[in-house]
């Protein structure tokens, strides 16, 4: 049986169901540019509906300023969400109140109705329990489907569990149990491939990885800090010297703990950051004092495929160079495809998610063929920092 509560756990048919999801995808004039959020959100929606359930949708938008703002309605969204759900959604123009109560209770088993943006209320970011009170008094269950918010207290995350039977959606399920399978309940050996810029945004990840894995390996940025830490001079690259210290500590607790830590054998430098830019491969200890590494070089990433085909699980933030530009994702793309053929032969599990990851892996072709990729950005990091997240902990079976 799951650690967590999910839908397997509600009888559902005739009830009105409360759905926390995570809409706030990419937009541009009026119409959303990337419906993934959304679709993976469907799935529960579509259970829901199946089972003869009055499904609530819930969702934030942007950042508005604690009141009503029709650049952040979520109105725009019923054409993508009814396509995603394949069905009408009707719409309420508040998520509490008169009209809301109006619109939820017009409402008939297998129909289902999107609430309009929940951060249109103070109370919603400050878990007040009046406003979790009024969110309640709209249906008889809840089901928190927004694994990337789950970092949040608020009142439609975490608030709600508390007062009405609650359960995890389908995301959210394959959410936490790909992560609890990648770093709580392993399969060992464990590797971790960060890159990123800078180390000051990733020192608990940093360190609450060295102590559950057995290999970290490290790119981007922040990887020439550790070698700085470590006496090298890396040129004009990217570098946090003043962070020197806790790369220092980190090794140490990676000594402490037998995880080793892989840094580059050899670097791609140029004079500048732009695509095509003319750029040499050098020994990582021997980058000229006018030149910046912007990737990992072919010599480094054999031995990270070499590691990583020894390994049974692997955890991937962060891409390994400067991805964005040609040639400079050849690191990150080598090594993407390298664990794509791994997870598909068989060989390891593997979980990629926060910031510019799936980016970088798409820009590889890789992201179809990893065991699962999260879109939570925040809460993917969190989890990795190894904090309890709020929305989580609350659909904990007591």
């Amino acid at each position: 049986m799951s650690e967590f509560r999910n839908l397997d756990d509600l009888d559902v048919a005739g009830k009105t169901v409360l759905v926390r999801g995570d809409l706030n995808v990419p937009a541009k004039d009026g119409k959303v540019t990337d419906a993934t959020r959304i679709e993976r959100f469907a799935p529960t929606v579509t259970e829901l509906l199946s089972k003869g359930a009055k499904v609530v949708i819930m969702s934030h938008f942007g950042r508005p300023k604690g009141g009503p703002d029709a650049e952040f309605s979520l109105k725009f969204l019923l054409p993508a969400l009814e396509k995603a759900v394949g069905a009408k959604v009707a719409f309420a123009t508040d998520c509490v109140g008169p009209e809301a109560e109006k619109v939820v209770k017009g409402l008939k088993n297998g129909e289902a109705a999107l609430l309009e943006n929940l951060r249109f209320h103070a109370g919603e970011e400050k878990n007040d329990p009046a406003f979790v009170k009024a969110l309640a008094s709209l249906g008889d269950l809840y089901v928190n489907d927004a694994f990337s918010a789950a970092h949040r207290a608020h009142a439609s995350t975490e608030g709600l569990a508390h007062v009405l039977p609650a359960a995890a959606g389908r995301l959210m399920q394959v959410e936490v149990e790909a992560l609890s399978k990648a770093l709580e309940k392993p399969e060992r050996p464990v590797a971790a491939v960060v890159g990123g810029a800078k180390i000051s945004t990733k020192l608990e990840l940093l360190f609450n990885l060295v102590q559950k894995v057995d290999y970290l390996v490290l790119g981007g940025g922040m990887a020439n800090t550790f070698l700085y830490a470590k006496g090298v001079d890396v040129g004009a690259s990217l570098c946090e010297k003043d962070m020197a210290d806790q790369a220092r500590a980190i090794t140490t607790k990676a000594a402490e703990s037998n995880c080793e830590i892989i840094l580059p054998v050899d670097a791609v430098v140029a004079a500048k950051f732009a695509a095509g830019a003319e750029n040499s491969t050098v020994p990582s200890d021997a980058i000229p004092a006018d030149r910046m590494m912007l990737d990992v070089g072919a010599k480094s990433v054999e031995n990270v495929i070499a590691k990583l085909g020894a390994v049974k699980t692997v955890v991937w933030n962060g891409p390994l160079g400067a991805f964005e530009i040609q040639p400079f994702d050849n690191a990150t793309n080598a090594v993407a495809q390298a664990v794509a053929k791994l997870t598909k032969a068989g060989k390891v599990l593997s979980v990629a998610g926060g910031g510019d990851t799936v980016a970088a892996l798409h820009n590889a072709g890789a992201s179809e063929d990893f065991s699962y990729v999260s879109s939570a950005g925040g809460a993917f990091l969190e989890w990795l920092e190894g904090k309890e997240l709020p929305g989580v902990a609350a659909l904990r079976r007591s």
